[in-house]
């Protein structure tokens, strides 16, 4: 992920109903839900969750796909890992391995 990249997905999460809805569709897995489930479960209108939904799918933090008269939403998890890793990437100055959890061990040293 580059610097750009990131930017628009901290932008996209800087909402407070979107933020609720990727961390409900991390939950949810990787089956998703349906739109109108997310928006039942965040007590919003179809229109308004419908805004956040696009916003969202457009930074790349969540995917839609058509299932029957249904559109079912769910977590790109991909990317938001790769939000984590570029946060993380020169962590102590490029001494140790966020990913392999040793950066505690190496930070504390």
């Amino acid at each position: 992920m580059n610097e750009l990249q990131a930017l628009d997905a901290f932008a996209s999460l800087s909402q407070e109903t979107r933020l609720r809805i990727v961390r409900l569709l991390v939950i949810a897995g990787p089956d998703g839900m349906p739109a109108g489930a997310v928006g039942n479960a965040m007590g919003a209108s179809s229109s308004k969750i419908s805004f956040h939904l696009s916003h969202l799918e457009r930074a790349g933090l969540i995917q839609s796909r058509r299932e029957a008269r249904s559109i079912i939403y769910s977590a790109v998890y991909p990317a938001l890992s790769g939000l984590i890793e570029f946060l993380m990437k020169d962590c102590c100055q490029g001494r140790c391995d966020p990913a392999a959890d040793t950066c505690t061990q190496t930070c504390e040293a």
